[in-house]
């Protein structure tokens, strides 16, 4: 299973339409994960005109992205990975312990808010931020992340620059 994941798309100040470098990867993917601030549900509309959608409320997503469906937090299971997903993370000291207690059964937890991009296991638990691919702030490319998934295990985790 290929899992496309986005965050901080924050339209429409920064996303007017999906970045054709964006675009290349969204083609391929069988599942897409926003981690919030989507900003507009029309992004999640257009998002799941390449795949379906599983997205999560930012501090910046309105009602109208709340009545998409985005909930605050979400568990799925992807290909048999268990994954959470969740916006803000909090401070980065002690993220890992903190997703794990708040998600216990998941094997992988992604989020956003910070922008920047983020791919790291500690405290039994792998913790991943995509970046923001139209926000970059101080990182040096806006990104995107990309995971490849088989019999539950995570077997390719890139994350893209897309600007």
């Amino acid at each position: 299973m290929r899992v496309a994941i986005l965050a901080d798309t924050h339209a429409p100040r920064r996303w007017k339409a999906c970045p054709p470098r964006v675009a290349e990867h969204l083609r391929d993917a069988d599942v897409i994960l926003h981690a919030g601030d989507v900003c507009t549900a029309g992004v999640l509309d257009e998002l799941a005109g390449y795949a379906p959608v599983h997205a999560v409320l930012g501090n910046n997503d309105g009602p109208d992205v709340a009545a998409w469906g985005a909930p605050e937090t979400l568990e799925l299971d992807l290909a048999g990975l268990r994954v959470a997903m969740i916006h803000d993370s909090g401070p980065a000291d002690g993220r890992a312990a903190r997703m794990r207690r708040r998600f216990p059964n998941a094997d992988l937890v992604v989020f956003g808010h910070s922008h920047i991009p983020m791919d790291q296991t500690n405290a039994g638990v792998r913790i991943f931020n995509p970046g923001s691919p139209t926000d970059r702030r101080r990182q040096p490319h806006g990104t995107i992340g990309i995971l490849d998934i088989e019999d539950g295990e995570v077997v390719a985790a890139p994350i893209i620059p897309v600007t």
